[in-house]
């Protein structure tokens, strides 16, 4: 597998015109930010949101979250929330195929790394299955754990700007040092937090709870059908019965 071009979001960010990219890349794009496809998805739905590169920032201001954090901070939270109403349209798409294509829907990630390898400010926009080939290692898993906090919730980066300003400071430092020895943690699994020795034994029993969890939300589904059609039929019997007593009654008076 070719090593990725670590700049190569800054280019599709600085383009003046995003749909000029493939479709295999552009998945939409609005005029603050553009979603592409994660070339390496670890996920059955994975996107990245990027901010456009435009006043008042510059490529500078936008290298990762750290770098537009120390940037004025009230120009800081007007972009995260204008990204914010980006990011919830595509999740609001994603769940739609998710029904669509299984039948029902499942939690979907949004936020950012805390020690990014990518250049350009991302949101990564991820389905909780963690089920693809591309999921290959102990970095890659913990990356995107929701338990172990290298993955840094969309909501919870906005909540620091309510925070006291030295909490903001503090965690809009966002130390590499703080960071990155959490990709070093044990393989477990988000769910059960059940241990395994190896990424192959993880990824099994991913796919064994996503499995699980797609048999629960048919069976729930078929019930849902079965009630549904008895109370058709419920109302049906009884729309018959109540037309067979007025019929009886008419003949009655006549």
């Amino acid at each position: 597998m070719p090593l990725p071009n670590l700049t190569i979001l800054r280019t599709y960010a600085q383009k003046a015109n995003p749909a000029s990219l493939p479709a295999s890349i552009l998945f939409s794009h609005t005029e603050r930010s553009l979603t592409i496809h994660d070339a390496y998805p670890k996920a059955l739905f994975h996107f990245l949101t990027l901010p456009r590169i435009q006043d008042p920032f510059s490529a500078s201001d936008l290298v990762d979250l750290r770098s537009l954090l120390q940037c004025d901070k009230a120009r800081a939270k007007d972009l995260l929330v204008g990204l914010r109403d980006d990011v919830a349209a595509v999740v609001k798409e994603i769940e739609e195929e998710m029904v669509n294509r299984y039948g029902f829907k499942w939690d979907v990630w949004t936020g950012f790394h805390g020690a990014p390898s990518m250049v350009h400010l991302h949101i990564h926009i991820i389905s909780s299955d963690l089920c693809s080939p591309t999921l290959k290692t102990k970095k890659h898993l913990n990356s995107f754990h929701p338990k172990h906090g290298f993955f840094l919730p969309f909501t919870e980066v906005l909540s620091w700007f309510d925070a006291e300003d030295s909490y903001f400071t503090t965690m809009a430092a966002l130390k590499k040092s703080q960071y990155e020895p959490i990709l070093k943690e044990d393989l477990t699994c988000w769910r059960c937090e059940g241990t395994f020795k190896n990424m192959p034994a993880l990824k099994t029993h991913l796919q064994e709870e996503f499995d699980k969890l797609t048999s629960r939300e048919k069976a729930k589904a078929e019930r849902k059908r079965k009630l549904e059609q008895k109370s058709d039929l419920d109302s049906a019997a009884g729309e018959i019965h109540k037309k067979s007593k007025t019929s009886v009654s008419e003949d009655g008076a006549s």
